[in-house]
């Protein structure tokens, strides 16, 4: 018996499968991981979470077959996290097979400053995934509280482009997310699935 060949319908229903590659020092990180994962989820993505310093060799695998990739880190000194950056190195088995090439990818970073060079990192992620010669996707939000009529309250409160940048309290725990944060990191996840799902429509298209 011949299967025939997906169309451009068939394919588009399937849902898209992201997978968020992240690391959480105090668990500010994973509250915004798991709001990712909420508004993936909420388009009818299959979502899996990867705790890069706990990666396993079936959680690559699923990295390795995802749709996209959301990867997500504390900025430390600057940067992201140690154990992040052992993981982007390991990812060099990837790169040497083009095993990511053409996923779509996107970062979130949390910081305990407003800025506190979070934008280098969302750089960092994006430089990772251009090296894996994935699609970048950006937060596409404007940005908000920027005048006397705005609030803390805005989605993108911080004004971050590249991707979901969250402020918390040195000295409060992960229950100290900032809401809006949290708010912004479930448009992310929301955006990447759409995305995904939009690519993914298109391809089938093309091959048609």
């Amino acid at each position: 018996m011949i299967t025939p060949a997906p169309t451009a319908s068939s394919a588009a229903a399937v849902p898209p499968v992201v997978a968020i590659a992240h690391h959480s020092g105090f668990g500010h990180t994973s509250v915004l991981a798991e709001a990712v994962r909420e508004g993936a989820a909420d388009t009818g993505a299959t979502v899996h979470l990867v705790k890069v310093d706990e990666i396993t060799e079936e959680q690559w695998a699923l990295l390795d077959t995802a749709d996209a990739i959301v990867f997500g880190s504390p900025t430390y000194m600057g940067t992201a996290s140690g154990a992040f950056h052992i993981f982007a190195e390991a990812t060099s088995k990837r790169w040497a097979t083009r095993a990511w090439q053409d996923k779509l990818a996107a970062g979130f970073t949390n910081s305990g400053s407003k800025s506190g060079d979070k934008l280098h990192t969302l750089q960092f992620f994006s430089v990772l995934a251009a090296q894996h010669g994935m699609h970048w996707i950006n937060l596409g939000l404007p940005s908000g509280w920027h005048s006397t009529t705005a609030s803390e309250n805005d989605l993108n409160r911080l004004g971050f482009y590249l991707g979901a940048g969250a402020q918390t309290d040195t000295d409060r725990g992960p229950d100290g997310v900032h809401k809006a944060d949290i708010a912004t990191a479930e448009h992310l996840g929301r955006r990447v699935a759409a995305q995904a799902a939009v690519y993914a429509a298109g391809r089938a298209a093309v091959a048609a």
